[in-house]
């Protein structure tokens, strides 16, 4: 019985050490694929806000992505399936891509908060500019 269990256990250990998919000739490296897929990310989401920019341009996004990394569909496709096909090469691909939108996240909410601190403070001056002259102007007239 213990041999019947090793035997299956050794089955299964064989069995997922094999390779699902090989690796193609033209394999994308890690970097470039994780600075695609980041692109297509962005794109993506900006796409579904601003679908018309898209449309009147006639901007097709993973033309525009062969195009920007040299690639071409077949190449993208095999690699993103060699990529898929090795779960932790892959999830490490898309916590890198999230680590990236986060910061990016982090960045503009920084702006945006410089840039409404900024507005904020020109519009305290301007109010207080008034008030200054609405003030002589009532001391001017007492």
């Amino acid at each position: 019985m213990k041999k019947a269990i090793l035997f299956i256990f050794g089955l299964l250990f064989l069995a997922c050490g094999e390779k699902v998919v090989e690796e193609p000739e033209n394999l994308i490296p890690k970097e470039k694929m994780t600075d695609i897929l980041y692109d297509l990310a962005i794109l993506n989401a900006t796409k579904s806000s601003f679908s018309s920019v898209f449309e009147k341009t006639g901007i097709d996004i993973m033309e525009f992505l062969y195009e920007k990394y040299d690639i071409d569909s077949i190449q993208f496709a095999e690699s993103d399936l060699y990529y898929a096909s090795v779960p932790l090469e892959y999830q490490s691909i898309y916590e890198d891509i999230d680590a990236r939108i986060e910061r990016r996240k982090e960045a503009m909410e920084k702006a945006t908060t410089r840039r409404n601190d900024s507005i904020r403070e020109a519009q305290n001056k301007r109010r207080d500019s008034i008030q200054a002259l609405q003030k002589e102007k009532d001391s001017v007239t007492s």
